[in-house]
């Protein structure tokens, strides 16, 4: 039997898909690519906010109208939340899996051969297994390290989703970083709700982690994504200044506002004075780190002076990157009830002010690069006529979310003919920049791709 995945949402359930795929070709199931000639497709869906919920519902409803012969299966957060309700109202599903136990799947895809139905289980440990299919572009690969999450902002779903917070043993991520590292990828994320917590209910530390990561023999570096700024610890920067350039200076913090009342609100401890006294604590222990955050527009109380306050801190703090998204009303969720609820017109013109701020902020630092020699993980081949193109990042660049790197090589150039690959490296000298990305003339091959890696990689 075949099946196909359509993938939503975050890279944390990017490798539940992975996961999924991985249990499901060790039973026998067979991957394919080609929707057409499944006979399960699988919709990986996301239910952190709305308007991801709805695409995920969207997909669904979109499926089974051009796949009407494929048994449907949702699976990830929105199944997860909501099991019983989806299969009870969209006669589209014939199947509502969660992801509590992933190890489960293939058990389940055989009982819905003969009858329809959801499951779900209880949140415990972080599933672990082979993942021979990686959604993402060779060379690169997300390591989750820890599942769940115990902060209980006030907005957020993903403790009722998820659960508490469960951190991966250190031995099986060493495990799996050293299997990636020797299939030939290159960049390793790690993954997790708040990778700071990592280790606080197993009496072990990030900075613990990473420096153990750092003893891994090969050639690969490491870039550490998502990390609370209330649990930002000094131990973080020293383990990456100890890394020798293996582990990257590359901070994603989501300060979601910069307002004292709002951050509160939110269930958070700091402030703007300590958020900003922080990224200049990063800054100058780190220079040249680079700074990734996320903002929260329209929370319920959110005045126009707070908003102000937030600008006010995102030009403060410069990020190189952020993202920026309306409010989104989560049942269950302690800011669901409270007063002061902020118009979406509103919330979507304060976004859409944080994010024009942002993309002159990315432009004024990219600027820096030009001129310079970068090394650049080739990502896409792209075919042109008169001169060739590919497309990359750089280590400044995490992969879906920031900008990309173009990189420009001559049809007549041997090297670049011959060694310039999707998950090869290669040095480049920066042209221009071009809003959130860099255009680029290609130098050498820095480091050929494996050909030792076993894995599919499907973006």
């Amino acid at each position: 039997m075949k099946f196909f995945i359509d993938q939503h949402g975050c890279a944390k359930n990017q490798t539940d898909g992975e996961l999924i795929a991985g249990f499901l070709m060790e039973r026998g199931y067979e991957f394919t690519l080609n929707a057409d000639e499944a006979d399960f497709i699988l919709v990986n869906s996301c239910g952190f906010i709305q308007s991801a919920k709805k695409e995920s519902i969207d997909a669904v409803c979109n499926i089974k109208q051009a796949y009407p012969e494929a048994k449907l299966v949702l699976t990830g957060c929105l199944a997860e939340r909501y099991a019983d309700q989806l299969i009870e109202q969209m006669p589209e599903l014939d199947g509502v899996f969660g992801n509590g136990d992933l190890s489960k799947i293939a058990d389940f895809m055989d009982s819905i051969k003969k009858q329809r139905g959801a499951e779900t289980f209880p949140q415990k440990g972080v599933c672990g297994g082979d993942r021979p299919v990686i959604f993402n572009f060779p060379g690169s690969a997300f390591v989750k390290i820890t599942e769940g999450c115990s902060n209980h902002c006030s907005f957020c779903a993903i403790p009722l989703i998820r659960g508490e917070l469960r951190s991966r043993k250190e031995t099986e991520i060493l495990r799996e970083i050293k299997k990636l590292v020797k299939d030939g990828v290159y960049e390793i994320n790690l993954i997790g709700q708040d990778l700071a917590a990592y280790g606080t209910d197993t009496k072990t530390s990030l900075a613990q982690l990473l420096k153990k990561i750092t003893e891994i023999p090969g050639d690969f570096i490491v870039r550490p994504l998502y990390i609370h700024p209330d649990h930002f610890s000094d131990d973080i920067i020293e383990a990456i200044k100890a890394g020798k350039g293996r582990l990257l200076p590359y901070f994603d913090i989501p300060f979601q506002s910069g307002d004292d009342g709002i951050i509160l609100a939110m269930n958070r401890t700091g402030s703007f004075k300590e958020y900003t006294a922080l990224v200049k604590k990063i800054r100058r222990q780190l220079p040249g780190a680079v700074l990734r955050t996320t903002f929260l527009t329209g929370f319920p109380g959110e005045s126009d002076e707070a908003a102000d306050n937030t600008a006010r801190f995102l030009e403060e703090i410069q990020p190189d990157w952020s993202g920026c998204f309306p409010y989104s009303r989560e049942e269950d969720t302690p800011a669901y009830s409270m007063k002061g609820r902020v118009p979406a017109k509103t919330a979507k013109a304060r976004a859409a002010r944080l994010e024009e701020l942002q993309a002159a902020i990315t432009a004024d630092h990219l600027q820096n690069y030009v001129g310079k020699e970068l090394e650049i993980l080739v990502e896409e081949i792209i075919d042109a006529e008169e001169e060739g193109l590919a497309i990359g990042r750089a280590w400044f660049q995490a992969p879906e979310v920031d900008g990309s790197v173009v990189i420009r090589y001559d049809l007549d150039d041997k090297e670049a003919l011959t060694s310039l690959k999707a998950g090869s490296v290669v040095t480049v000298k920066v042209l221009a920049s071009t809003g959130v990305d860099l255009d680029s003339r290609f130098i050498k091959i820095s480091r050929k791709k494996s050909e030792k890696n076993e894995r599919k990689f499907v973006f």
